[in-house]
């Protein structure tokens, strides 16, 4: 798949990794690159960036609304890669009181909204030749981090619909992309410490995934290092994470002692 000319839809596309998406296509030399978003009025008054190049056209999007998704479909028919951005992490546990409210949150975008636009373009990149559809993941899709566990769920559901597009594609050379990263250097993340990579990097290697016809594109070499551990061993990566929980509780119960 080659970006140069391409007619591409980014989702969540007015921040973070959304925007550097959209940055890399038109630096790849993308014909049209139109920039899903929630909030379309204030990527619209975007005074200088890639916002305000002419091949960038806003448009409404809420991934979890049938009503934006079937607008987009009106406006985008002429795409030739759709990138499934849009995502949502609220970093609860399984046993929060809140979590059922917040992970049907995290389902609603990362899995079905994910779901949702791929089904809705999938007949329009068909028709237009094939195309490509780009699955923003994470190194959460494959394994439990121990203190996001229902974010990690969205993600490994997301990864089962990626795997099970690319299959019902490829008859009809729709070319689908899994793309897996651990933080991300973005205002999702901004509360986490860990090292993240920068959403450039990121875009970057997604886009030379596509061209070179790639079904997984490693957003960062965490993700790639991640992926051979747990191929290699992934009790160890599960002890692991058991062993930062107890940790965490120790943590907390040092701490309400001390106030006492």
């Amino acid at each position: 798949m080659k970006i140069q000319g391409s007619r591409v839809l980014v989702t969540g596309a007015n921040r973070g990794l959304g925007r550097a998406f959209v940055e890399a296509f038109l630096q790849a030399g993308a014909a049209k690159v139109y920039a899903g978003a929630r909030d379309v009025a204030a990527m619209s008054r975007a005074t200088s960036g890639a916002m305000t190049d002419p091949r960038v056209a806003p448009v409404q999007l809420d991934v979890t609304s049938a009503v934006d998704i079937d607008a987009a479909l009106a406006q985008c028919a002429d795409i030739d890669i759709l990138v499934n951005n849009a995502g949502r992490m609220r970093m609860q546990p399984l046993l929060d009181p809140r979590t059922f409210e917040l992970a049907r949150a995290e389902m609603e975008v990362n899995y079905f909204g994910t779901l949702s636009m791929s089904r809705a373009f999938a007949p329009v990149l068909v028709k237009n030749g094939g195309g490509c559809i780009v699955n923003m993941l994470s190194v959460a899709s494959w394994y439990t981090y121990a203190f996001n566990p229902a974010y990690c769920a969205s993600k490994a559901a997301a990864l089962a619909a990626t795997d099970g597009l690319r299959t019902e594609l490829a008859p009809h050379g729709t070319q689908v992309v899994g793309v897996f990263a651990g933080f991300i250097d973005t205002d999702m993340a901004a509360h986490v410490s860990d090292t993240k990579v920068t959403p450039q990097e990121v875009a970057s290697r997604t886009l030379a995934g596509i061209e070179a016809g790639c079904d997984e594109v490693f957003g960062d070499d965490i993700s790639r290092a991640l992926r051979e551990t747990l191929n290699r061993d992934a009790a160890s990566v599960r002890a692991e994470m058991a062993r930062l929980y107890r940790e965490s509780l120790q943590r907390d119960d040092a701490l309400r002692a001390m106030q006492r």
